[in-house]
């Protein structure tokens, strides 16, 4: 009997986050208060709502050597998360992570091991117990990083999806990186500043529908306070979101997803998958960290 496992391709970041009144402009000097250093990551927090909503799952992101390594390792340990992959070729990347008083967050990124993907490292897992695939725009970042993870999921079941989370730095994508995840079998999910770089329509609904018909699975699209837009064979529709203040919006889209995913592997309708993701978004905004 095929299982259908949820395997997490990305990365374990430590941010430094840093409360900011406003970003500065050029030339600007603010103040900052420095709150913590966490560990974060958009693998790390969609892998930690699936294991808050009691998913089956596995997380693959490298963990390196070097300081920031060490504060990985400490946190998976404390939180009980499985360590599959080890390699001493680099230390673990981190950000500056400037929260604004709204909540909302930007980030500063210097990048570590997770930009140095190789084929090795698939090596242990067995790809046909995975029906889910999840991965992120920055995980595309490097050519040949991205063509040993396309390579892997290529082997992939022939009934599995690859959940792609379009990522802020979809900006940055070539053409070519972006057509090789629209095609069938990929479920794209993005907030509306992201989205829009995979189509040239102009509205979202518009946007999401040319999406589909290239890929002919679920666009799902955050829209904050309003929920998260759809667009299937069913057409266009809008699930509400969960009514709360924002604390923190660091890891709310990552966990957002890891909410879609848990709900498909229950065997939940897409609605009802949006709507858990929803929902855990909604936990992890009112609190100051990004992973539940």
């Amino acid at each position: 009997m095929m299982q259908n496992k949820i395997l997490v391709i990305g990365a374990a970041f430590v941010d430094v986050i840093i409360e900011v009144p406003q970003l500065p402009s050029p030339g600007e000097d603010v103040t900052g208060d420095f709150q913590k250093n966490q560990v974060g990551g958009s693998a790390f927090n969609v892998y930690g709502a699936l294991n808050y909503a009691e998913a089956t799952t596995d997380l693959l992101a490298p963990v390196g050597r070097g300081p920031y390594a060490d504060i990985v390792t400490k946190t998976m340990q404390q939180r009980q998360f499985p360590i599959l992959l080890q390699d001493d070729i680099a230390d673990n990347g981190w950000d500056i992570s400037l929260v604004e008083p709204s909540g909302e967050r930007s980030f500063i990124t210097m990048q570590g091991i997770d930009q140095l993907w190789k084929s090795e490292w698939f090596d242990s897992l067995d790809f046909q117990s995975y029906q889910y695939f999840y991965i992120s725009g920055y995980e595309t970042e490097q050519k040949e990083s991205l063509t040993v993870i396309l390579n892997q999921l290529r082997t992939r079941r022939p009934d599995s999806y690859i959940v792609f989370d379009v990522s802020p730095r979809v900006q940055y994508m070539t053409p070519e990186t972006i057509d090789s995840f629209l095609h069938s079998g990929v479920i794209i999910h993005g907030n509306e500043d992201e989205i829009k770089y995979l189509s040239s329509y102009s509205t979202v609904e518009d946007q999401l529908q040319d999406i589909y018909s290239k890929t002919n699975s679920p666009v799902i699209v955050t829209l904050g306070n309003r929920g998260a837009g759809i667009y299937d064979q069913n057409g266009f529709r809008i699930i509400a979101g969960e009514e709360v203040k924002a604390f923190d919006t660091i890891g709310a889209g990552d966990t957002h997803c890891g909410g879609i995913l848990a709900g498909l592997q229950r065997g939940l309708s897409i609605d009802g998958a949006v709507k858990l993701g929803n929902q855990l978004s909604a936990l992890v905004i009112v609190q100051r960290g990004g992973s539940l």
